[in-house]
């Protein structure tokens, strides 16, 4: 087994999780169509949702370079980052890639996306921040342990 002070042993890469659950929801709506038309309101809201989580991935960005180390969850950590968004979510980038899935589910007008989110949650939390967590734990020691008791996985 490989050391996670190393670098982190995350499985997949977190955008292909989403973009997958996403791809796949398309697909299956063509196939077997299972609608979501809210309302009128759905299309701006789907745009804004968008919008929120590209802001809030920009400002998480932004908090980990200033800090001087890497957002690829297959390179090593080189600072633990606990400010910007990190002082309110240990995984901001997630969260904001939650609202972009919410967002485009409310464009694909189709609810097979709220079907695969149970699974997309499941390879999140199991196969890459479980992998990004032992990777932080293992490089950052007590640090890291008191950062994860004063703040929220999620939110």
């Amino acid at each position: 087994m490989r050391d996670p002070a190393i670098r982190p042993l995350t499985l997949v890469p977190p955008p292909l999780v989403y973009a997958c659950a996403l791809f796949g929801a398309w697909w299956m709506q063509a196939w077997l169509p299972l609608p979501l038309d809210l309302v009128a309101l759905a299309r701006p809201l789907g745009w804004a949702l968008i919008g929120i989580g590209l802001a809030g991935f920009a400002w998480a960005l932004f908090a980990i370079w200033t800090h001087r180390t890497t957002v690829n969850p297959y390179k090593a950590a080189s600072n633990l980052v606990t400010r910007g968004p990190f002082r309110y979510s240990r995984n901001p980038i997630y969260v904001s890639d939650w609202f972009v899935y919410a967002g485009v589910t409310l464009l694909l007008k189709t609810a097979w996306p709220l079907l695969l989110a149970p699974g997309v949650y499941l390879v999140m939390r199991h196969l890459v921040i479980a992998h990004e967590e032992n990777h932080l734990a293992a490089r950052f020691g007590m640090e890291y342990q008191d950062y994860k008791k004063r703040v929220r996985r999620w939110l």
